[in-house]
Formats: C-alpha cells, structure tokens, sequence
C-alpha cells in the first residue's frame, strides 16, 4: 500500500518499519533541542510530517513498549487516531507515569504507527436486542 507523506521540517525522519515482521513503523521525535518530561507532565510531541490516508484506513500511534516499561513513558490517550481527512502535523501525546524524569532527544523513537482498514456504522434503531449466554454481564463477569 502506498500513502502519500511530506516532510514539514527538514530534520523530520520519515516512520520505518525497524523488522520485516514488524505491524508497526517507528515514529521519532522531530525537535530542535530535548524535552524533559517530570513524572506526571504530558506534552505533544511533534514528529515533522503529515500523511493522506485513504479513505477507509486511519493511522494508529500506539506507545512503545520498550519506553513504557524502562521508563514510564506512554500515551495520555492510550492510541491516537489519525483520520483519513486530516492533513496537519502528525504529534504523540506523551505522559511521563515514571517516577524520574525522562528526556527526549531530537529523532528519539517515540512511538509506532500501524495502518488499519476500518468500516463506518450505520445505526439501526430497535426496541430490543437479540439474546446471547453472558448477557448484560459486565466487566468481570465471565471469570478471572
């Protein structure tokens, strides 16, 4: 699949793919100078390009794991979505649940991007849903 991307900035380093089995490509910081965040700050943190998804597919940015259990760096919206009609700056919403602070370097991998088809819904108004075993059973009510 080929999606159109432009760099805003000229240090900006393009997402790649880091293994050939990987579902996500890598996104770095795209900063002139570093960032610190103390524990508890969140902060965008920007990555330099924009992309034109088609219609029908949006981008994920999803936290990296590497940075989440070393460091207590995530998502403050657990995964962002990039829609197929936006066309601004892609930017990672960063929180520091460390307890140290954590600096982040100019074209540090921040976080990854996968692609993913999804479908829009069509509502369907009744006055009652079909039956199935569990139910209104919620969170917890299917066992451990």
């Amino acid at each position: 699949m080929k999606i159109e991307i432009i760099r805003l900035k000229d240090t900006a380093t393009l997402p790649t793919y880091q293994t050939d089995g990987a579902a996500g490509m890598d996104i770095r910081a795209c900063l002139q100078e570093p960032v610190t965040l103390q524990p508890m700050e969140r902060r965008m943190i920007p990555a330099g390009f924009a992309i034109a998804l088609p219609d029908g597919y949006e981008a994920q940015i999803r936290a990296r794991s590497g940075l989440s259990i070393k460091h207590g760096i995530t998502m403050v919206n657990g995964v962002g979505t990039i829609d197929a009609d936006y066309r601004g700056e892609v930017g990672v919403l960063l929180i520091n649940l460390g307890q140290e602070p954590f600096e982040i370097t100019p074209d540090l991998r921040i976080a990854q991007l996968v692609i993913a088809r999804y479908e829009r819904a069509e509502w369907t108004e009744v006055k009652q849903l079909s039956e199935t075993m569990r139910g209104s059973g919620g969170f917890g009510s299917t066992g451990q």
